[in-house]
């Protein structure tokens, strides 16, 4: 009986060992492609074959569609992984679009791509991914861009899908795609007055995903490993610093409020910004349990998944555990 127990044990323990176990990789989002050593150390430990690399944004100017932010590369940025385009659009864009104007923005979009593919020698993906916070609204034309992009790339589609697109999947449609990448952050604005974390509400998360087992697409997942410094004037105005977290809130010039808020005690330059005294910073950062947590409650809803981060930056990748 004691043989059969440890042995139910053993099965058990490993089960869950297996099914807490998932492959990796990465987010790139910085314009300028480059890797130092860190970056290239932490890539090269990815279970992923893949390396999904924002490409540029696409925006409305003066009334024309145009490419916003568009990569460069430097002699550093050498990796032997697939490089997968994401593409941001706006989801201004796909309103009182035409289907001739649908048309002209996909080709451009494959066109653009494959253009940066040829220009940087890139080791190509089957994949592109776009990256665009559709709504019931836009859902029509966002998915009509999607199929023709598919066309005229002749590439696998996938897309990201937020939060409040899966809980109101009726309204927000089911995207034409292969796959679609769960985004875990983000759940709500960091420019609202809130003494929430808007990069991740686990109480948020879990209650809009609460039926994202029965979504009808394959998942994968992304999940936050950045920082942010959310800067509140006396007029109660916010402005985002990026990177900032709790070890820089140390400061002779700081008065702590939080663990981490703080408030200016002296005008000056901080972390790039001119800030007054009286003024506010909220930092908002992640933990590993956090995400963990995350991890737990999606295994119970979704039977296997990959990890994309958000994202590749030394500043950020020493905090975490892969």
């Amino acid at each position: 009986m004691k043989k059969l127990f440890f042995a139910f044990l053993l099965l058990t323990l490993f089960s869950c060992q297996k099914w807490n176990t998932h492959a990796y990789t990465f987010y790139y989002w910085r314009t300028n492609l480059s890797l130092n050593e860190a970056e290239k150390e932490t890539l090269k430990n990815t279970t992923l074959p893949f390396l999904y690399t924002r490409f540029f944004d696409i925006e409305k100017v003066d009334g024309k569609f145009q490419p916003v932010a568009v990569i460069t590369k430097d002699e550093t940025f050498a990796t032997d992984k697939e490089i997968v385009p994401v593409v941001f659009i706006k989801n201004e864009i796909f309103y009182d679009i035409t289907l001739d104007e649908i048309d002209f923005l996909a080709k451009n979009v494959a066109t653009l791509i494959m253009k940066k593919q040829q220009e940087f020698g890139f080791k190509t993906s089957a994949e592109i991914q776009i990256d665009c916070d559709w709504t019931n609204g836009t859902n029509k034309e966002y998915f009509a861009f999607l199929e023709k992009l598919k066309s005229y790339s002749q590439k696998q589609i996938t897309c990201t899908l937020r939060l409040h697109q899966v809980k109101n999947r009726e309204l927000s449609g089911i995207p034409p795609v292969t796959k679609v990448y769960l985004m875990c952050y983000s759940t709500s604005s960091p420019l609202e007055n809130s003494d929430r974390n808007s990069i991740l509400d686990l109480t948020l998360l879990k209650n809009y995903l609460s039926n994202i087992g029965t979504y009808p697409l394959a998942i994968d997942v992304a999940l936050p490993i950045f920082s942010w410094g959310i800067v509140t004037n006396h007029l109660g105005k916010h402005k985002l610093i990026n990177a900032l977290t709790t070890k820089d809130l140390v400061n002779p010039n700081f008065k702590k409020i939080t663990e981490n808020k703080v408030e200016v005690l002296k005008d000056g330059f901080y972390f790039g910004n001119y800030l007054n005294k009286g003024f506010t910073i909220k930092v908002e950062e992640i933990s590993n349990s956090q995400i963990e947590e995350v991890k737990k409650f999606l295994n119970g809803k979704i039977s296997s998944y990959n990890i994309v981060y958000y994202h590749l930056d030394a500043k950020f990748i020493n905090h975490y555990q892969f």
